[in-house]
């Protein structure tokens, strides 16, 4: 499993229904909600071998009231 770190920027007033949409679609492992820039915080594990940017764009983009996404991907780097 690929460890993707995504933040999510809402439109103002829509942070709790893109939250709830991305619940019941259950591709999220947590979601957290933020302060600063973005408005949301969600770890995803996407399946070894998947396009990442086609998994975020496929299972996200298409959610209403959401304006922009940061997509961070993590790499084992320390053997953890």
């Amino acid at each position: 499993m690929q460890r993707v770190f995504v933040q999510i920027r809402c439109r103002p007033g829509t942070t709790y229904s893109v939250a709830e949409k991305i619940v019941l679609r259950e591709i999220h492992a947590e979601l957290y909600s933020t302060s600063g820039d973005y408005d949301l915080l969600m770890k995803v594990h996407v399946p070894e071998g998947e396009d990442i940017g086609k998994f975020i764009s496929e299972n996200l983009h298409d959610i209403d009231g959401i304006e922009r996404t940061l997509t961070t991907m993590t790499f084992n780097a320390f053997g953890t």
